[in-house]
């Protein structure tokens, strides 16, 4: 990974994390207080981020949760034979982050996937990687077609 793309990968990291907890703990019944803004800010102290990493990780965080209902029901109309809350919840968490870069911000497809597999290869489980490809290609591809992009 180059020096320049690390900060970025960072602050996926960092926010993907973020939105596992907040998800994990919403699941638990943890208190309606702790907002997403609780949880990033008790788990990226765990993250030796720079300013400019800190903020894309939170920009991203508070971006799936203004987005989330949108984001969701995207996945789920990609994600044959998958409901969103039985997913597994690393694979759900990829999936809402780098949806949202898809969807919201200019970073190229190929850039957001290839980040999301990589994230799914180092918190999911053995299949993750391939489920997170074949989804989010399928958003990507649907982006495109909806754009009048020419998709192969």
């Amino acid at each position: 990974m180059s020096a320049r793309s690390a900060p970025r990968h960072q602050s996926r990291r960092a926010a993907l994390q973020v939105l596992y907890a907040a998800d994990v703990g919403a699941r638990a019944g943890e208190p309606a207080g702790s907002s997403w803004t609780l949880v990033f800010d008790r788990v990226a102290a765990h993250f030796d981020l720079h300013g400019g990493a800190h903020a894309f990780a939170k920009e991203l965080v508070q971006g799936v949760e203004a987005h989330r209902a949108e984001i969701d029901a995207r996945i789920a109309s990609h994600a044959r034979n998958w409901r969103i809350e039985r997913m597994a919840a690393v694979d759900r968490n990829v999936l809402r982050l780098a949806a949202y870069e898809l969807l919201y911000t200019a970073t190229p497809h190929s850039v957001v996937i290839d980040e999301a597999v990589d994230l799914a290869r180092e918190f999911g489980s053995d299949p993750s990687p391939a489920f997170i490809n074949g989804v989010l290609d399928a958003l990507a591809r649907g982006l495109r077609e909806a754009s009048g992009e020419v998709v192969p």
